[in-house]
């Protein structure tokens, strides 16, 4: 009872140490199922076998082997003809995709939060699943070390934890969302500066493109070498085995290293080519060395020796197509989404994108960062197979790296500037005036301009007179309680022309609001202040009465009057005239509405 007591709460409550624990076993069921998968591939071959060397037992060791074999690890042949142990160092690509996807899909999904489990953190979950890995696999190598394949110590040591560590690396960082930043305190702020910009994220895509067209390039070099050479490849794949289960087994091997030889391709591309035996090179200008290979279905497609011809040639045709991907990426594409321009000042009216500096300096960036996975690639793809001549095998990857960085950016970087200048010069259109802001109206004017109409406030009269306002119609006045300037004052404060009374709300002029405002003061002062005045009834709006279409005929004659006219002088108006002169009041008739005009 007190040792069960004596435990930490975490583990007891199912905690951190609870879930990093679980996530140890989660990566050491990740390597139990890739060991699982190359052990039924095995057995399989084993069984299918009409001539097996040895029992089950030498098949579980072998199958150990080929499962450290597919993390980058060394083989060693003790059994030779020579009794020297050769090694087994040329890893088919094809089987590290396995491993290392299950690494990637165990630590995501670990790195997950999950209902009713705490999340752990990221170093906690990479640390915890590489852990778990590395216990199955040091037990994989202890177990093949008695079968006819072991794997060296020291090359399962400097290959397996760091392949496993990026992988699990990887599914945690998907799992967090693939954060870019920020980066640590202890990176170097120019660093940091630098990876912030919007060029350097630009020049990773457009390295990804551009090893994909080199690698793409190559499979297709490969394939073309193959249908051109099908006939040596048909007789290697018959003369190496007389039964279906052996050919089976070398067409599978074969497919496993199908991704290496797509890179030896993209490096006989790019001119310096790869080794077929020590000091002996396969390049497009020229072949020595291929009259001695071991009959293998991949190597019929190696050209025959002897110097290289035309047809050779155009296999540069893969770095230019990787170069001009890079530069078009660099130089348009990249910046169709719009981004940031570092320091290189300010875009130009009508360019969203990076500036002449900027594509440069991307593609240059990206002809490094392909250079440099290219040279993964091949330091990847090639290896011993044996000891003498056979004691390298594949391309040399710093001469594939510096080749492919001096084709990238030899036409990667032109392509990007001239793709660039023509983009800026097609997008830049003409450059509009502003249009002027409008001026504030100065005192007079302002004083001189009609007050626009207004409903009179409860208690100041009807309206009516000379000096009254006009009552505001809110039929006529579809916007009526809306400002008349702009939306809301605090949307520019700072203009010169802002008015505050131009921004009353509507309920300000509303008697009801004003009547309630009216009835809480009346309520606060005690009865102080007399009661809210009521609005005057305004009358109702007067029917203008319907005028005929055309005036009465008026009398020529005026009436008899009971006095005899007075005589007139002869250049006087008659009296009609006078009263219909301008500049002389009529006089109200007993119909006209309204007080008397003021002379």
């Amino acid at each position: 009872m007190t040792e069960a007591t004596d435990h930490p709460p975490a583990l007891v409550q199912g905690g951190r140490t609870a879930v990093l624990a679980g996530t140890c076993v989660r990566g050491a069921l990740a390597a139990g199922l890739g060991l699982g998968s190359a052990t039924v591939l095995v057995m399989a071959m084993w069984i299918s076998s009409p001539y097996p060397d040895s029992g089950p037992g030498g098949a579980l060791h072998v199958a150990a082997g080929v499962w450290l074999l597919a993390h980058g690890a060394e083989l060693v042949r003790p059994a030779t003809l020579g009794g020297t142990p050769a090694p087994v160092g040329l890893v088919p690509l094809l089987l590290m995709v396995l491993p290392v996807w299950l690494v990637y899909r165990t630590a995501r999904d670990a790195a997950e939060p999950g209902a009713g489990r705490p999340r752990p953190s990221a170093g906690g979950a990479v640390a915890a699943v590489t852990a778990g890995y590395l216990a199955v696999a040091a037990g994989a190598l202890g177990y093949a070390r008695g079968g006819p394949l072991p794997a060296d110590p020291l090359g399962a040591a400097l290959h397996v934890p760091p392949l496993v560590a990026l992988a699990a690396a990887a599914g945690v960082w998907t799992a967090y969302g693939r954060p870019t930043g920020p980066l640590p305190a202890w990176v170097p702020q120019r660093v940091r500066v630098g990876l912030a910009r919007s060029r350097t994220a630009v020049a990773f895509r457009a390295a990804r493109l551009g090893l994909a067209v080199l690698t793409g390039g190559g499979a297709v070099l490969v394939a073309v070498s193959l249908v051109w050479h099908a006939g040596a490849a048909r007789a290697s794949l018959l003369g190496l085995s007389g039964v279906w289960s052996g050919r089976t087994v070398l067409v599978l091997l074969a497919v496993a290293l199908l991704p290496n030889a797509a890179v030896w391709g993209a490096a006989y591309g790019l001119g310096p080519g790869f080794l077929l035996g020590t000091g002996l090179t396969a390049t497009p200008l020229g072949v020595t060395g291929a009259a001695g290979l071991p009959p293998f279905p991949l190597l019929a497609a190696v050209p025959a020796d002897g110097r290289g011809t035309w047809l050779n040639w155009t296999a540069a045709v893969v770095p230019l197509a990787a170069g001009a991907v890079v530069g078009w990426y660099c130089g348009g594409r990249g910046w169709d989404g719009g981004g940031r321009d570092g320091d290189a000042g300010p875009r130009d009216a009508g360019a969203p994108g990076g500036s002449l500096r900027d594509a440069a300096l991307a593609a240059l960036l990206a002809a490094v960062l392909a250079g440099a996975a290219a040279a993964a690639l091949a330091a990847a793809a090639g290896g011993p197979l044996g000891t003498g001549r056979l004691g390298a095998f594949g391309p040399v990857w710093w001469r594939v790296g510096g080749a492919a960085v001096a084709w990238t950016a030899g036409l990667g970087v032109p392509v990007a500037l001239v793709l660039r200048a023509w983009r800026r010069r097609g997008e830049r259109g003409p450059v509009e005036a502003p249009e002027p802001a409008p001026a504030k109206a100065s005192a007079p004017a302002k004083a001189s301009a009609p007050a626009p109409a207004q409903a009179p406030l409860p208690g100041t009269g009807s309206g009516t007179g000379s000096a009254a306002a006009p009552v505001l119609d809110t039929a006529d006045a579809p916007d009526a309680g809306r400002s008349r300037k702009r939306p809301a004052p605090e949307d520019d404060p700072g203009d010169p022309a802002f008015e505050p009374y131009d921004f009353l709300p509507a309920a300000w002029e509303d008697p009801t609001a004003r009547e309630a405002r009216w009835t809480a003061l009346k309520e606060a002062s005690g009865g102080l202040m007399a009661a809210f005045p009521p609005a005057p009834a305004s009358p109702p709006p007067a029917t203008p009465e319907p005028q005929p279409a055309t005036p009465e005929p008026q009398p020529a004659t005026p009436e008899p009057q009971d006095a005899p006219p007075e005589p007139q002088d002869a250049d006087e108006p008659p009296a009609e005239e006078l009263a219909v002169s301008p500049g002389v009041p009529e006089a109200p008739g007993p119909d006209d509405q309204g007080p008397p005009a003021q002379t």
